[in-house]
């Protein structure tokens, strides 16, 4: 067991100029309160009506609720370090922050996944859609994702409370991530850090292109599908898709390369922990027939049931 001789860490976040910190803030609080909200709309939406019935649905309201704990691991401690003087961390703090970063980063990674597969089995094997995607098939699913996710996440956690940290205690970074903890260390941590590179940036690159190459088999499925068909197909694919590049990329440029331009990393950082869970609630609904439908349904037919 690595010794440590400091109890917290200082966290520098994404800027230092005091003007930008207050544009930051304002920035930073409007993205949390619409991705809260908008994801909260999804998942309250999906379990009023009868949405909530059909698997890709399942689906979008767990993505839904892991946006709203993934982004709000992070993102409070965000806002309120952009007005703090002191922007303190304690160590024990910092495992479990980047443990919950982790584990609900993972988690969004594998209902992505599955989502993917929802589509595919819908489009390419509709006669067997209702025997392969049964509940107990899409609870399986949520479950081995929770477990794995898990695993990678304590792995992070086991990673780090190995090493010793006795020199500086400054974090360049937002929240508590693998890379910039490990920067600290009074040790040489090159192997790790390559260990890490090939673990999680190329599991990434891989699930990216598994995702890539699906979607290639599911439209060119289309093409034999009737205009209405492949309309309503390349509307779903469509939005799933935007929502894969948009969560991937940054991710991928944050753990592929050898971790030495953190200050690039905390953008890209920013695109996946806000940004992304930010805009899935548009791209989702904007977008969907059913969805627009069932909002008009659960949230009018409230508004009717307390106007009577």
């Amino acid at each position: 067991m690595g010794h440590k001789n400091i109890t917290e860490f200082i966290l520098l976040g994404l800027f230092s100029d005091d003007n930008m910190k207050v544009t930051c803030c304002v920035l930073s609080s409007l993205c949390y309160i619409v991705m809260f909200s908008g994801n909260l709309l999804i998942l309250l939406t999906i379990r009023g009506s009868r949405l909530r019935e059909q698997p890709m649905y399942f689906f979008l309201s767990y993505l839904s609720f892991t946006d709203v704990c993934f982004t709000s691991t992070m993102a409070p401690k965000l806002i309120t370090d952009l007005l703090a003087q002191q922007k303190t961390i304690s160590y024990n703090s910092c495992m479990a922050h980047m443990f919950y970063a982790h584990f609900f980063g993972a988690t969004e990674i594998f209902i992505l996944v599955a989502m993917t597969y929802e589509h595919y089995t819908a489009i390419c094997r509709p006669l067997q859609y209702m025997v392969i995607m049964n509940r107990q098939v899409c609870y399986g699913l949520i479950m081995a994702s929770a477990v794995g996710t898990f695993v990678h996440s304590i792995m992070q956690v086991l990673i780090i409370i190995q090493l010793p940290f006795c020199g500086p205690r400054q974090i360049d970074h937002y929240f508590c991530d693998i890379f910039p903890l490990l920067k600290l260390a009074c040790t040489d941590t090159r192997l790790l850090v390559i260990a890490i590179i090939t673990t999680t940036g190329v599991l990434s690159i891989l699930t990216f292109a598994a995702l890539v190459i699906s979607y290639i088999i599911i439209l060119s499925t289309l093409r034999t599908r009737s205009s209405e068909g492949r309309r309503k197909a390349l509307s779903t694919c469509g939005s799933h898709i935007t929502v894969v590049f948009m969560f991937f990329l940054p991710l991928i440029f944050t753990y592929v390369p050898m971790a030495a331009s953190v200050s690039n990393d905390k953008i890209f950082a920013l695109f996946y922990t806000m940004i992304a869970p930010m805009f899935n609630p548009l791209i989702y609904t904007l977008r969907n027939t059913d969805m627009k439908n069932a909002m008009r349904k659960v949230w009018c037919r409230d508004k009717l049931s307390r106007g009577r």
